[in-house]
């Protein structure tokens, strides 16, 4: 099994936007066994939040969103988070992100907004954008 990691919000609207970009390869990559992708109630309640929101603009149903989550809750790691250290980013709707990577042990965090990140490495979780985490995983050439 490859590098464990969690998906930022924005990875995941970002592959639901458009199946061209590195955000849709990672996400159809879940559960293949490239990485292992690691989730919480909270995360998922945010992804869920975030798909539905801009649903009209993704051009999807409710009930489609649903199934993509569905699919993630059967392949993901699910993880407990039984400690906060909020606030610890600058904004604090990232902390349950930063949150969970941190009790998985994760490698890695994807996401578009590594800057939004900064003081993740404290906890020795990389912050890294899809396309470099493809390039890490070798879905994608040097």
């Amino acid at each position: 099994m490859g590098p464990r990691i969690v998906l930022d919000t924005c990875v995941l609207v970002a592959a639901l936007r458009s199946r061209r970009g590195a955000s849709f390869r990672i996400v159809s990559l879940v559960g293949r066994g490239h990485f292992e992708f690691c989730l919480s109630v909270p995360l998922m309640v945010e992804y869920e939040a975030a798909a539905k929101r801009h649903s009209r603009k993704l051009g999807l149903t409710y009930e489609d969103i649903d199934d993509v989550l569905d699919y993630l809750c059967r392949v993901g790691i699910h993880r407990e988070v039984h400690f906060l250290w909020r606030p610890c980013l600058r904004d604090p709707g990232d902390d349950l992100v930063l949150e969970l990577a941190v009790e998985s042990e994760s490698t890695y965090l994807v996401t578009h907004n590594v800057r939004d990140f900064t003081g993740a490495e404290k906890f020795g979780i990389n912050v890294i954008h899809p396309k470099e985490f493809l390039r890490v995983i070798g879905e994608l050439s040097p």
